[in-house]
């Protein structure tokens, strides 16, 4: 009697319990297990997965949907992993396959690595832009910056998430909203008392990722870069769009250095809503 091939076997909804068995995929694709973003993509997003007869998971992936429950208007794709002993065999394609049915009309976006984008490609996702995520300890200048920044209280969330939306051209409540809970640090900027800028640094293994990070302008981003990194002493890890070139050079400049470029694509829409010359880095690659 034939073994069914691990393609066939069924897709589930993954539920908080199954973090353990998302991070335990992630290192088995040699990436860092990542549990604390897990356990917010699990809560926030929607996983689906296939389990393996012979125990964990075969295959996972997450939808983050925006907008209004029952319609969103933009879903980010993310999490896309095949266990090792099932790589090529159609397992991705099939997973990817339920994430577009599943989500009907409902344009999408992710991030893919160069790995990835051949089959996103094939699918009907288009490259629209591109980011470079970098890394490392963050030496600070020797002036303070000259835009003021301080930590986040209960009473700003409604600001922020005014902001986030008008930035990203979505709601984005159900993630955003978990930000207090979720980050170490999450830190505004203002102006005449005037929200111009938020951002988030949260821990990610043995660093701190910085993201969301919204900013009026440039100078706005690195005082809230910097007032992130006075407060940790962990490496600061991010994704800045390409198009952020004089952010990336001053990232650069500081000690972060390149580690990775992956390529933003979507489906279904020619380009993502929002001002994307306010948007300089994602929560996560994961749920954008």
């Amino acid at each position: 009697m034939s073994t069914p091939s691990p393609a066939a076997y069924p897709i589930r909804r993954l539920t908080p319990r199954d973090l353990t068995a998302c991070a335990d995929l992630s290192e088995d694709r040699g990436w860092q297990r990542e549990e604390h973003k897990w356990g917010l993509l699990l809560t926030a997003g929607q996983g689906y997965g296939i389990d393996d007869p012979e125990g964990g998971l075969v295959a996972a992936c997450v939808i983050t949907e925006y907008g209004p429950q029952d319609r969103p208007d933009l879903g980010a794709i993310g999490m896309v992993l095949v266990a090792a002993r099932h790589a090529r065999r159609g397992v991705g394609r099939r997973m990817m396959r339920h994430a577009l049915t599943a989500m009907g009309t409902t344009p999408l976006t992710l991030y893919a690595t160069p790995y990835g984008r051949p089959l996103y490609e094939e699918l009907g996702f288009k490259v629209i832009g591109r980011a470079e995520m970098v890394c490392g300890h963050f030496t600070p200048e020797a002036a303070p910056p000259a835009i003021a920044t301080r930590a986040a209280t209960a009473e700003d969330l409604t600001r922020i998430l005014r902001l986030d939306e008008e930035v990203f051209g979505v709601d984005r409540t159900p993630l955003v909203a978990r930000l207090p809970a979720f980050a170490d640090q999450l830190r505004v900027a203002e102006d005449n008392g005037r929200l111009i800028g938020y951002a988030a640094a949260w821990p990610n293994m043995d660093t701190h990722v910085v993201g969301p990070l919204i900013a009026r302008d440039t100078e706005t981003a690195k005082a809230l870069v910097a007032s992130l990194a006075a407060h940790t002493d962990r490496p600061l890890r991010t994704d800045v769009d390409l198009r952020h070139e004089e952010l990336l050079g001053w990232l650069k400049e500081r000690g972060l250095a390149p580690v990775v470029m992956n390529d933003v694509m979507t489906y279904g829409i020619g380009e993502l809503p929002g001002d994307w010359s306010r948007r300089f880095a994602p929560l996560t690659v994961a749920a954008g």
